[in-house]
């Protein structure tokens, strides 16, 4: 019988990020290799540090976005994509990615949400006031993204009524994942927001992490 190749361990390499610092999806990927405990390096790049267009860049990401990991001759894109992997390649076991079928599909439902629900709606509120000059602004615009941003959050308001965490009861990729939008939610300002009271709890919960303080807590930019 043929006996299985075995994988390297994740932390038998060395890990590099590609992406600057203030993407979300960077965040994410930031805040899950902290919380691993997985040493790595980071490279700039996107925005104003260009590369992500280069060829060497995009023979690594043809989508030409940001992050991309590189663990010895693996690389791998999408943000999510990636978290998964440093838990899975750990090699360890972590809670941040249930192994019991129910949790892990909870989990999964939640990171899908963040790309198919929560980054194109709250893309337009963000981009508005943070990345766009005052005097450029459509406040009317904006607080219209607003209201569908608040509809938005409504829904893991509501499911955080009865949980302290998004899922499985303690602290997983969901919460990382979602936790890096809700960093600009609540740190936006210019536009009239609903007091969502379960989401707020929950937020202050994981804003208390020191890698949520260290890769998700800078000023919004």
């Amino acid at each position: 019988m043929r006996t299985p190749r075995q994988e390297p361990n994740v932390s038998d390499n060395k890990l590099t990020i590609w992406g600057r610092p203030n993407s979300v999806n960077v965040q994410k990927v930031l805040w899950c290799l902290a919380e691993l405990d997985l040493a790595h390096e980071r490279i700039d790049a996107g925005m104003q540090f260009g590369r992500n267009n280069e060829a060497d860049y995009l023979a690594m990401n043809p989508n030409g976005r940001i992050p991309t990991l590189v663990d010895g001759d693996f690389v791998l894109w999408e943000s999510n994509a990636i978290m998964r992997y440093l838990c899975l390649a750990d090699g360890k076991g972590t809670p941040l990615y249930p192994v019991l079928p129910r949790h892990r599909a909870g989990v999964e439902r939640w990171l899908d949400w963040t790309l198919s629900t929560v980054q194109p709606i709250e893309r337009p509120l963000f981009w508005g006031l943070v990345r766009t000059p005052p005097a450029e602004r459509d406040m009317r615009g904006l607080q219209k993204a607003a209201d569908e941003a608040a509809a938005m959050w409504r829904i893991l308001d509501a499911h955080l009524a009865t949980r302290s965490y998004v899922e499985a009861e303690s602290f997983t990729l969901a919460d990382i994942a979602l936790g890096a939008y809700a960093r600009r939610w609540f740190g936006v300002e210019g536009v009239v927001k609903p007091e969502l009271i379960n989401l707020a709890r929950w937020y202050h919960v994981v804003a208390q992490r020191p890698a949520f303080i260290r890769h998700i807590a800078p000023p919004l930019s």
